[in-house]
């Protein structure tokens, strides 16, 4: 059994990449951090579908946070004065911003500085491209990063 939460990301696209690192750096989240495209998905729990479709936190215990959920876990789990703005992104009102922010920056990452060919071919999908089982697997939201648990 693990003992840490692992933070999935993909590892095909720059942006997501550059951003990852810069959480290393920064944030130093207390977790293992590997792309999903070299993790182990049905061990930890989730599918490929949603590991292509937002950054995922998944718990020593199973639970599977996504989205912008994941960015409060990860800042949660840093160092130094990070867990404040963690637990900020969880407060109502909040959340719903921040879900929103995550779904506009997932949506137009090929956009971004890193992005990739890759990262252009599943937003011209569009948001419903890859979408697991209804309500479980994003909290209820639809489309990427909607941030939902699910155990």
């Amino acid at each position: 059994m693990r003992t840490r939460p692992v933070l999935l990301y993909d590892g095909d696209c720059g942006f997501c990449t550059s951003c990852v690192k810069l959480l290393g750096r920064w944030v130093r989240p207390r977790a293992e951090t590997t792309a999903w495209q070299f993790a182990d998905l049905p061990a930890l729990g989730v599918t490929r579908e949603r590991a292509d479709r937002e950054v995922l936190w998944v718990t020593p215990n199973g639970h599977v946070y996504g989205g912008a959920s994941t960015v409060a876990k990860v800042l949660l789990s840093g160092r130094g004065p990070w867990p404040v703005l963690g637990g900020a992104l969880l407060l109502p009102g909040v959340r719903w911003v921040a879900g929103r922010c995550y779904e506009l920056v997932s949506a137009n990452r090929h956009r971004l500085p890193g992005g990739t060919p890759a990262c252009a071919a599943r937003a011209s999908a569009g948001p419903a491209a890859g979408k697991d089982a209804p309500d479980e697997s994003s909290g209820g939201t639809g489309g990427r990063g909607g941030g939902g648990e699910v155990r």
